[in-house]
């Protein structure tokens, strides 16, 4: 396997920035509730190179595919199950013709989310089925030129595998985030202490894993010092605050200031990817990369630091063994 753009960045530099969240940046450019973002990859080609484009001028150094659900399991939902491939594929090649504008190393990582469908013996999924399905969207992604295989938001260790084994069938790299929202957990139980462990135990390991989503950026940065190992890099793409209800729509009460000082926590927890999710736009973005480029210094985190910065934590505790008194201290070069 060649030297992967995105290990030799990792190597290159004590960090890089990702993109922020697709869905709710597409949202702004008209798409409704029950539409499949995915289906503009093929009918609003234009307006996903826009996506593409703002958060790439913003400073992103990695952006995602708009994939995340083209898998054939969620495109049933609207009668294009048969176009798993054709849609993924296309989400890269968009990508990869916007970003042969920009002269810089850019990673493009392919999208991967979850099916929707609980695998046996919750649901009437096959873990064998759940692989393919994959394999099928991996392949759309591969043959478009995507760098690494990006699987996200993920909540069962099960569909996370089956990933993961589609990846490996095409020989493709890899990274991986899990969400955890409910009580330090996935929607399905699943802690981060459990997450690290199925990593570490793996046969076909991650350039990088981690957390995405969730509810707000104490819990986020609480999950990813948790996770904080000197051989496996680190992720960290939490949402753009808490997602609120005003005005008969959901907005997200974290500010590019916010994000920016989130941006720096996760970078001195030891994360090494760092970028938003859902409600992050391209000014929290251009923020984010402000703060991070200012020079380095090594500092002490410890979870009293985060809750006094970013509010309290939403559960007690996220069972990933970490004592409240524990701090964090990584040194890094001064730019």
């Amino acid at each position: 396997m060649s030297i992967n753009l995105l290990s030799k960045m990792l190597k290159e530099n004590d960090w890089i920035l990702a993109d922020g969240g697709t869905g709710t940046e597409l949202f702004k450019m008209g798409l409704t509730s029950g539409d499949a973002p995915e289906l503009w990859n093929i009918e609003y080609p234009d307006k996903v190179r826009q996506l593409y484009e703002s958060f790439l001028d913003a400073g992103s150094d990695l952006i995602l595919t708009n994939s995340f659900g083209s898998n054939s399991a969620r495109l049933k939902l609207h009668r294009q199950e048969k176009n798993s491939y054709m849609v993924s594929k296309k989400s890269a090649e968009i990508g990869k013709e916007i970003i042969y504008n920009y002269n810089r190393s850019i990673v493009l990582a392919g999208s991967i989310g979850p099916t929707g469908e609980l695998i046996e013996p919750l649901g009437s999924m096959t873990y064998s089925e759940a692989i393919d399905i994959f394999k099928e969207q991996s392949k759309g992604l591969k043959d478009g030129g995507v760098d690494v295989l990006w699987i996200e938001t993920m909540s069962h260790i099960d569909e996370f595998k089956a990933a993961v084994a589609a990846a490996k069938s095409l020989n493709m790299q890899w990274c991986g985030t899990m969400s955890f929202d409910t009580s330090g957990r996935t929607m399905m139980g699943i802690t981060p202490l459990e997450f690290k462990n199925l990593i570490f135990n793996l046969d076909y390991k991650p350039l990088a894993f981690g957390a995405n989503c969730g509810v707000g950026s104490s819990d986020l940065l609480r999950t990813i010092k948790s996770f904080i190992n000197e051989e496996i890099k680190i992720i960290a793409k939490g949402n753009a605050g808490i997602p609120k209800f005003k005005g008969g729509k959901i907005v997200y009460d974290g500010t590019p200031e916010i994000m920016a000082k989130y941006a720096c926590f996760a970078r001195d927890l030891g994360a090494s990817i760092i970028g938003g999710c859902c409600g992050t736009t391209p000014l929290h973005i251009r923020a984010m990369k402000k703060s991070l480029s200012k020079k380095l210094t090594s500092r002490e985190v410890s979870l009293d630091l985060i809750e006094d910065c970013f509010g309290k934590f939403s559960s007690k505790s996220d069972s990933s063994e970490v004592k409240s008194t524990s701090k964090n201290k990584r040194r890094r070069r001064i730019h």
